[in-house]
């Protein structure tokens, strides 16, 4: 791995660490620096790399799926090849695999959940399928969730090349076995159907939790897609809406001609569903796994014993029928040939049924199946049994993963299935080995001039300890990128081992204070500035009910803070008092008591709101006891009463309590 780590690929891409092994490939986070955006860089392994037909086809796939364009799709940027590499470059995914997502929900997924995932899976299939690419290979592990809930489908085009990398069904179909159309597990041809049937498995174990066929091997798996008919999603649990069964077990009908015959028609019921989940479908679960022969009577070919399901035109028989025979006394004589002849085909059918009946049930039946041990194999290498094959009791190795491990490079770490295992019959005799890769070399990289963030995920990611970075300034090397670091590159390393990083603070440049600007206009702030060699940076406007209109609220950089020379200071402007926040004039009715002692009888009655008039007027007080005026006032406010000029009482009064 780490002969990858800092190689800038095309003078373009730098692989920063490893993100994903497969079987074929590597998978970096990468940097591209001419675009400066992170990607995904999946790069071919390297003994199919030695395969100049696989590299070509993996090309000529990589290029088609690049052309593919939607947003439940993994983009492919870029394919490029050199003379030791064949690499993709993709968009880099901030999620986790469906599989992952699922096991953290604890495998089952509420059913609208599972519709939601569905039907961008679905689109995603119709999408690759308009331009001729079928997937092949469709499982959670390839469908990638978002942080926002969305679904991207990954590695379109690719599973094709898995044919050719692999001779066997067992090791091609290790993570896939599950979800594998009975056709593709047949061998036969497959079409867009087969990417269905494997979407309603997945939608199949979101809903229920668990897959629909499980076996002690991926080839006994296999086989259970071919023959067997899985339990339905209600079975397992009833809360399950029918119709989105009816849907699921559309997809995974056994006979393609029973599917869904596009992605397009598939995700046409599923939007009917969202509409209406109380909706029936006008199929059921006899027409999806009927058998898909044809009922026709079996037809015995005469002098041959050998049946036929094809019907034979009756028409001439018919029309002999109708004519009259006349047959001579030699003609009656003459031995029936036709007749003999159904005969012995009859009887030969009924040995050669019998037959057939005796080897593959009565037979097997009555004999006892062989028993097989499981033998260890961990701890040896491909070659221990290449010399001397009997040590596998009759079983053949598949090789599967390649990992890296603290074994030596080339033993067998594991196995399936587990050694001392009893296997009956003779049709599974295969044990899946994971090879060790040895232990990887771990080396200091080259970080000189990389963006320290960057630089510390990458050594983190390898087991290195960073210390607390040191800061200097710099004439070559920009803000936040490093300068030194120790060891030095190439050294040695083990895990744990601690790493210095000395890291840029820039062009080291005469700093200043910041001035205090607050309640001050922008002119004065910006003239203040000034005289200290520094500059004013964005000007936000925002309401504040203290400091004026056109005034300083805030500022960043802080006052007193230490800033190089050139700074821009960032302001906040008031815009005055927020007009939301503003009480709004209120008119109430205000009780005046007038005085019973005027000798005149009249009195002028003078009301004040804050000091202002709003109310004046000459009463008679013979013939009122009090007054009750309208006065407008906003939120709380001093009222004083008047008579003839005197002060007569004065209170406080909350006009917005009062309207």
């Amino acid at each position: 791995m780490e002969q990858y780590i800092g190689k800038l690929l095309d003078s373009r891409y730098e692989l920063l660490e490893q993100i994903g092994l497969g079987g074929m490939a590597r998978v970096f986070k990468a940097r591209d620096h001419r675009l400066n955006r992170l990607v995904a860089v999946k790069i071919l392994r390297e003994d199919l790399a030695q395969d100049e037909e696989f590299r070509r086809r993996f090309h000529d796939e990589s290029r088609a799926v690049a052309m593919l364009s939607h947003p439940n799709i993994v983009a492919v940027y870029d394919v490029s090849r050199s003379s030791d590499l064949e690499y993709i470059v993709m968009e880099l995914i901030d999620g986790i695999t469906l599989k992952q997502y699922m096991q953290k929900k604890g495998d089952k997924l509420n059913w609208r959940e599972a519709l939601h995932f569905i039907t961008q899976i679905v689109k995603a299939l119709g999408h690759a399928h308009s331009r001729g690419i079928i997937h092949r290979d469709i499982k959670p592990h390839n469908i990638m969730v978002l942080r926002d809930g969305s679904v991207k489908v990954a590695d379109f085009g690719i599973a094709r090349l898995t044919n050719s990398a692999h001779s066997t069904l067992t090791q091609e179909a290790l993570g896939s076995v599950h979800y594998i159309s009975p056709e593709q597990a047949k061998g036969s041809h497959i079409d867009a159907r087969s990417d269905l049937y494997s979407a309603g498995v997945v939608l199949y174990e979101m809903l229920t939790g668990r897959l629909p066929f499980e076996g002690d091997s991926p080839v006994s798996v296999a086989i259970q897609h071919i023959n067997s008919i899985p339990l339905t999603p209600r079975e397992i649990d009833p809360t399950i809406p029918e119709a989105l069964e009816a849907i699921t077990m559309r997809a995974m009908a056994p006979d393609p001609d029973a599917r869904y015959a596009s992605a397009d028609e598939m995700l046409a019921d599923l939007e009917e569903f969202r509409k209406n989940p109380s909706i029936n479908f006008d199929y059921t679960m006899d027409d999806l796994f009927r058998d898909s022969a044809p009922e026709e009577p079996t037809q015995i070919i005469p002098g041959t014993g050998i049946s036929s399901h094809r019907r034979q035109p009756p028409a001439e028989h018919e029309e002999q029928e109708k004519k009259p025979v006349h047959r001579s006394r030699q003609d009656r004589r003459r031995v029936n040939y036709p007749f003999v002849a159904a005969v012995a085909g009859v009887l030969v059918f009924v040995g050669v049924l019998f037959y057939f009946l005796w080897s593959f049930l009565l037979g097997p039946l009555m004999e006892e199946e062989p028993v097989h041990v499981v033998p260890s194999v961990t701890g040896h290498t491909l070659d221990d049994f290449a010399f001397d094959p009997t040590l596998l009791n009759g079983f053949t190795l598949v090789e599967g993963e390649v990992v890296e491990s603290d074994e030596p490079a080339g033993t067998i770490i594991d196995q399936d299935p587990e050694a001392n295992r009893e296997i009956k019959g003779d049709e599974d005799l295969t044990i899946v080995v994971t090879i060790s890769g040895g232990e990887a070399e771990l080396t200091m990289p080259e970080v000189y001039n990389k963006e320290y963030r960057a630089v510390k995920l990458q050594l983190e990611s390898m087991g290195l300890v960073v210390l607390p970075v040191i800061r200097e300034f710099s004439d070559d090397v920009n803000y936040g990128y490093v300068t030194r670091f120790s060891p030095a590159f190439g050294t040695v390393m083990h895990e744990g081992d601690e790493v210095q990083l000395w890291v840029s603070d820039g062009v080291d440049t005469p700093t200043v204070p910041v001035p205090d600007l607050y309640n001050e206009t922008l002119e004065k702030a910006t003239s203040d500035l000034k005289l200290v060699n520094l500059d004013v940076g964005s000007t936000d406007e925002v309401y504040d009910e203290e400091v004026p209109a056109g005034s300083v609220v805030s500022q960043y950089p802080v006052a007193g803070s230490e800033v190089p020379e050139g700074t821009k200071v960032n302001l906040q402007i008031s815009k005055g008092p927020d007009p939301a926040n503003v009480p709004q004039p209120a008119t109430i009715p205000y009780l005046v008591n007038l005085p019973d002692d005027d000798p005149d009888g009249y009195v002028t009655v003078r009301i004040t709101v804050g000091g202002v008039t709003v109310y004046e007027e000459s009463v008679d007080c013979m013939m009122n006891d009090y007054i009750e005026p309208h006065i407008t006032g906003t939120g709380v406010q001093t009222v004083s009463v008047y008579f003839d000029g005197v002060l007569y009482e004065a209170h406080d009064v909350d006009f917005q309590q009062q309207a």
